[in-house]
């Protein structure tokens, strides 16, 4: 029984992960339209600008459509991380080639990888600063405790 309850766990757990990775791929793709209508409405804007012969101040005429922009870049961008954190890659730290979490080396261009945390490292950092009620303390160093001999136990 132990085999296919393993099975069925890990058979969860990818489709859990395929499910996360296509919302992720469509979010991406929702902001890229909405930056393509942003383009369309900077054009605009430009092209109004130059049939009434005025001069385009782009920091006054376009801020708002630019930092719309930047703001849906930096959410497709941490979409784009998630996915490959999902995947169990990174992106290398000079020339931005995905690259297998664990690497200590590009494979690409050589550069030494810095060694990011892991998700129970995150997870240490978090319970030591976050604010835990009385009636949980005991527990929560219980958990303190075993990712702190775990982690030494990989070093």
């Amino acid at each position: 029984m132990g085999f296919f309850s393993d099975l069925g766990k890990k058979t969860s757990e990818t489709t859990g992960k395929i499910a996360r990775e296509t919302k992720l791929k469509m979010k991406i793709n929702e902001n890229k339209g909405k930056i393509e209508d942003i383009y369309e409405e900077i054009g605009k804007k430009v092209y109004e600008k130059h049939i009434r012969e005025e001069n385009i101040d782009i920091k006054t005429d376009l801020a708002e459509e630019c930092s719309k922009l930047d703001a849906l870049s930096k959410e497709i961008e941490d979409a784009r991380l998630e996915i490959l954190k999902l995947n169990q890659k990174k992106l290398c730290s000079k020339c931005s080639a995905e690259i297998e979490a664990g690497a200590v080396f590009c494979p690409k261009c050589g550069e030494k990888q810095t060694a990011e945390p892991t998700i129970k490292e995150e997870a240490l950092e978090k319970l030591e600063n976050a604010e835990i009620p009385p009636e949980k303390k005991e527990e929560a160093e219980a958990v303190k405790e075993d990712l702190k001999e775990e982690k030494q136990e990989n070093e």
